[in-house]
């Protein structure tokens, strides 16, 4: 008879299969801290908003955007742009959600980001191939725990010390998130007519941060290459 783990068991090896992750997730939270910090953010600011909104791409903008009076508006819809990918994520993940209670299943996508979104599809597709459930709660949430936990803390020790570190910048740890980017497009490349999208984006996303002032490069890039990808799509 096949012995199957407690969900206890399960949450924890969530937490130990995700815990390589945090040697690079860590440090991001603490640059993001520091630069938000530095921008006037105080740490129960910082925890507030990397606690409601669990997304590091969106945070980085709305601190790269934070000054006095706040753009809220502009902020709102960097926010939703770069955010947008989770529904996507949301509604892959959402077929392997049925029977799920929604009590449950709200807060799971909640908490899902990129890292928990990619662990949870190659732990469903382990068990489909072992005949088991495809969704597995307690692994999910154990892996989204540690991955919160971390993040939302180490943004909030980054910002209560920031202001001690002067200019980030200078370090040059602004090259870091587009070197991750890069990389993880790499890791997507499916050949050009594929990624025509991309450039569309790329191409519109440029000529208008040259031509406007502010970040509404963010939108724009995100919506030609919906768009262009909705097009395209349509052709075939």
């Amino acid at each position: 008879m096949m012995h199957t783990p407690s969900p206890h068991n399960e949450f924890i090896r969530g937490i130990k299969e995700s815990s390589p992750m945090l040697i690079g997730l860590l440090p991001w939270a603490l640059i993001l801290g520091m630069q938000g910090g530095q921008k006037g953010m105080t740490w129960l600011e910082m925890l507030l908003m990397t606690g409601m909104n669990f997304a590091g791409g969106s945070e980085f903008a709305t601190v790269n955007l934070w000054a006095e009076p706040l753009p809220i508006l502009l902020i709102a819809t960097v926010t939703f742009m770069i955010n947008s990918r989770h529904i996507l994520m949301g509604a892959a993940l959402a077929p392997h959600l049925k029977g799920i209670p929604l009590k449950k299943a709200v807060p799971a996508l909640f908490f899902m980001c990129d890292e928990s979104w990619a662990m949870a599809f190659s732990e469903i597709q382990k068990r489909k191939a072992a005949g088991l459930p495809a969704f597995n709660m307690p692994f999910y949430m154990g892996v989204c725990f540690i991955l919160y936990i971390t993040w939302i803390g180490f943004a909030a020790l980054g910002a209560a010390v920031g202001p001690v570190f002067g200019n980030v910048a200078a370090w040059g740890f602004g090259m870091a998130f587009p070197a991750v980017f890069l990389v993880l497009l790499r890791g997507m490349w499916k050949g050009f007519s594929a990624s025509r999208p991309w450039f569309v984006s790329l191409i519109v996303a440029s000529a208008v941060y040259l031509t406007v002032d502010g970040a509404w490069y963010v939108p724009a890039g995100a919506l030609s290459g919906l768009l262009s990808a909705y097009l395209w799509g349509e052709q075939k």
